[in-house]
């Protein structure tokens, strides 16, 4: 008897988790390296001093090198300032079984960074007056109750206050999964169940994170372009932006391409076989590090939105999580802004997402009061990379 895969539910590692572990006082040192890009608002850093903590050796870099150590890190982490590569590591295996090293060309599952794509494209159809933030979902997309078409905006949608779940967590939902053998079944299917599912609370009044919510922006995606969502993003997203090491992969390209970076449980357990076929508009695209770099660069230098609706994505919608100073650490706040997370640090804000799931831990920050861009990717699912995450922001915000 043939085993079916089974889904994987993607999750966020929420940003309230990454707060608040580390502080440290920089102390100045030259820069280091480069990294080809084109953020031109970037290059006033080109003279200005990396603190030693974010520099090769220090304590940035030792974090990583002890996780890496202790088979708890496997991946590539890249931090950036403007142009110049500051830190760049890979450690672990791509393959276990073909002893495949990681490296930063290595292509990984994103999990809910993803979202981000999402986000911009829906961003992309609102400044060209396509869609509204503000008006409802049945103006766009059809097939839901009246009690979700009528009520649920895209702004809920975006901000996670929709009062939508988590399509993984649907009965039946597994089974359907795995019979499924294209994108378009994928996509379709998902939507589907997502339609039948009741609202968990009014819109609006409440805040949980909902990957069913992101799957039905990449339905509108497709509804009001007349595309589908992955042909729409791979056009104005990835190519618009320099990707060329990012796609949405099918589960037969993930295992037979030597370039992709299986996922391990636990480490040692390849789990490829139980995630879906394809990913979606809420998580599963998969990318290279230098390519989330490219991204922010896109989006900072304004060549997937302008300068406005940039702003508009990235500016703090919805409060989540604050904690108060203690201990000598600064405030620290997050909000959902329309796709990214926007966390204050002190006087610094920072914005980015997290993503993961069983064998799989994505991140993607950036600094806009700086020019520093950090992001890792991992095929290993370490509750310790919650940690790393929140030393490098403590890091990264008291840098100047």
């Amino acid at each position: 008897m043939t085993m079916q895969p089974t889904p994987v539910p993607r999750r966020n590692l929420r940003r309230r988790s990454l707060l608040g572990l580390l502080g440290a006082v920089p102390v100045t040192a030259a820069g280091v390296g480069a990294l080809t890009g084109d953020t031109g608002a970037d290059a006033q850093v080109a003279a200005r001093p990396v603190p030693r903590s974010l520099r090769p050796g220090g304590t940035l870099d030792r974090a990583v090198r002890a996780l890496a150590d202790q088979g708890k890190f496997s991946g590539t982490l890249l931090l950036v300032d403007g142009h110049r590569t500051v830190l760049s590591r890979s450690y672990g295996k791509a393959d276990q079984a073909r002893n495949i090293a990681n490296g930063p060309d290595t292509m990984f599952a994103l999990g809910s960074v993803t979202k981000l794509f999402t986000a911009v494209a829906v961003a992309q159809l609102a400044a060209r007056g396509r869609v509204d933030y503000h008006q409802t979902l049945g103006t766009y997309l059809g097939g839901f109750p009246s009690t979700i078409a009528d009520t649920v905006t895209l702004h809920q949608l975006l901000t996670h206050t929709s009062g939508m779940g988590d399509y993984h967590a649907l009965d039946g939902y597994a089974a359907a999964l795995a019979t499924w053998t294209s994108t378009e079944a994928v996509l379709s299917g998902t939507l589907d169940f997502i339609r039948a599912a009741p609202l968990a609370f009014t819109p609006g009044t409440r805040h949980q994170y909902s990957n069913s919510g992101y799957t039905v922006l990449g339905g509108v995606v497709a509804a009001v372009t007349g595309q589908s969502y992955y042909d729409y993003v791979a056009e104005h997203v990835f190519a618009a932006a320099g990707m060329t090491r990012t796609a949405f992969v099918t589960r037969p390209r993930w295992k037979r391409d030597r370039g992709i970076a299986h996922p391990y449980a636990g480490g040692t357990t390849d789990v490829l076989d139980q995630r879906g076929y394809v990913g979606l508009p809420d998580g599963d695209a998969f990318s290279t590090v230098p390519d989330l770099v490219r991204f922010v660069r896109a989006l900072r230098g304004h060549r997937l939105l302008d300068a406005a609706d940039t702003d508009l994505l990235t500016g703090p919608k919805f409060p989540v999580a604050m904690l108060p100073p203690k201990d000598g650490k600064p405030l620290q706040a997050m909000f959902e802004a329309y796709g990214p997370e926007a966390a204050r640090v002190g006087d610094r804000w920072e914005v980015g997402h997290t993503g993961g799931s069983t064998g799989i831990t994505a991140n993607l920050e950036w600094y806009p009061r700086t020019g520093y861009v950090l992001g890792w990717l991992c095929n290993t699912d370490a509750r310790e990379l919650l940690d790393l995450g929140a030393r490098a922001r403590l890091l990264l915000t008291a840098a100047n």
